[in-house]
């Protein structure tokens, strides 16, 4: 049974009692004119002395006045039950609803909804009933289905309750939105929790958030994301809670406003609402969306520190690659070089390789490379190959950069033999180019030795 049905199972016991003793009672006696009133029985509204007694006694049992005594449930029942079998026929209408009140408060107090139920509908059948009475026994009789989620059941009598009431009341409303919701028809429970609410307002009673998550949820549920933004809007504003700043990023994402989704979800994060691995996660790779990089990579870098996030080998390369998004390549080394250690590929040393080729290492670089190859199990061997080729060009290595080209245009598909052949043409005219500057260096050195010394 959900949460909801629960707390109203503890919650609707107070407004279920029909106090027998509600309302005017009137005993049957002599007229002031000395005329006899008519059998005590037959006068509807009114209580017999017998009866009277035996109500008064049942009542006592049920509730004493001394504090200090239980009450003693059980003997209230046999009387009840003897009272009913010994006058039950020459009771009149009145009479029968006070004793059948009696039997509804003490199913009630003893957690017997079933026979609670099948009393409150003998109420019902009684023929001269109150239209107070009327209306308090449909009322308890729309919220006893619930607790026994009888739904459809619980919306009948809810209905006959507004059928004859001339006004409205926030239960009523409160528990035919729910009905409807245990049955899935959201859309018919819309209205009635927006008039609970609204009357509640009107009536001075303060809503909890729980109500306006309620209102939240359907409308989540009815895709009606418009209605579902405002609201969210309002609950933070009430509430600040935790729950709705995190709604809020979920509002923008089902709305696709992506830059509102990350502005709002890093809000939450600076209010320190955010406190798990795969919102630091998801927040940190958005900031990069909304060209705020090197503040996702802080915020992973926070997320580590407070150990909510794992340094683990994924964690790990999100961060590297957040600090490259960011052009931080020398923070972005230490934890490529963890991701490197860890991983049983050679991926991690090709990112390694990369970043010291970006910043100029070549030396570093292409000892990162090789060992990228070394170890094995590369995403793109070809590309691991030609960027080895490039960094060992740069140190003017150019037959161990022509064998990585050629490696390279072995390795990889179409596009990646042009690439390697293409980069194999650059290396050939570059080493020529080279050759002829030494040549021409060689020259000038010789063209320029210095005269003998005279001396």
């Amino acid at each position: 049974m959900s949460t909801v049905l629960k707390k109203l199972k503890l919650g609707f016991l107070v407004s279920l009692l029909v106090l027998p003793f509600s309302g005017q009672i009137a005993l049957g006696q002599d007229d002031d004119d000395g005329q006899r009133a008519p059998p005590e029985a037959r006068t509807s509204g009114t209580l017999s002395q017998q009866v009277m007694r035996a109500v008064t006694e049942i009542q006592e049992m049920m509730s004493p006045e001394d504090e200090s005594e239980e009450p003693d449930l059980e003997g209230a029942k046999r009387e009840l039950d003897d009272l009913r079998e010994r006058r039950w026929d020459r009771m009149n209408d009145f009479e029968k609803s006070t004793v059948l009140n009696f039997y509804t408060n003490y199913y009630l107090s003893v957690e017997d909804y079933p026979n609670a139920l099948l009393t409150f509908e003998e109420i019902l059948t009684i023929e001269e009933l109150r239209e107070d009475t009327r209306l308090r026994t449909l009322r308890s009789l729309g919220q006893l289905y619930m607790a026994e989620e009888r739904w459809q059941e619980a919306i009948g009598a809810y209905d006959r309750w507004r059928e004859l009431s001339l006004e409205e009341d926030v239960i009523v409303y409160r528990g035919l939105s729910y009905s409807y919701y245990q049955q899935e028809m959201f859309e018919e429970a819309l209205p009635y929790w927006i008039d609970y609410m609204n009357l509640s307002l009107e009536t001075g009673e303060e809503l909890g958030r729980d109500d306006y998550a309620y209102l939240n949820g359907i409308y989540f549920t009815l895709e009606d994301f418009d209605s579902a933004l405002e609201l969210t809007k309002t609950m933070i504003v009430l509430f600040d809670n935790q729950t709705d700043w995190m709604n809020l990023s979920a509002v923008y994402a089902s709305l696709d406003n992506e830059e509102r989704r990350v502005q709002s979800l890093n809000v939450a994060y600076l209010k320190g609402y955010v406190d798990d691995e795969n919102r630091y996660l998801n927040l940190g790779q958005s900031m990069a969306g909304i060209e705020a990089p090197w503040s996702g990579a802080k915020i992973l870098v926070d997320g580590v520190e407070k150990e909510i996030i794992e340094e683990n080998q994924d964690n790990l390369e999100i961060l590297s690659q957040m600090y490259l998004v960011a052009s931080a390549y020398e923070d972005a080394l230490e934890p490529a070089l963890q991701v490197a250690e860890m991983s049983d590929s050679g991926d991690g040393w090709d990112t390694v390789g990369y970043i010291h080729y970006v910043m100029h290492n070549y030396e570093e670089a292409v000892e990162a490379f090789e060992r990228a190859i070394d170890v094995g199990n590369l995403t793109d061997r070809s590309d691991t190959l030609l960027f080895l080729s490039r960094a060992r060009i740069e140190l003017d290595d150019f037959e161990g950069a022509l064998e990585a080209a050629r490696q390279a245009a072995d390795a990889g598909d179409e596009n990646a033999r042009e690439a390697a052949n293409n980069y194999i043409t650059f290396i050939n005219t570059s080493q020529q180019r080279y050759n002829i500057i030494e040549q021409r260096k060689q020259e000038s050195i010789e063209y320029y030795q210095p005269y003998p010394s005279l001396l």
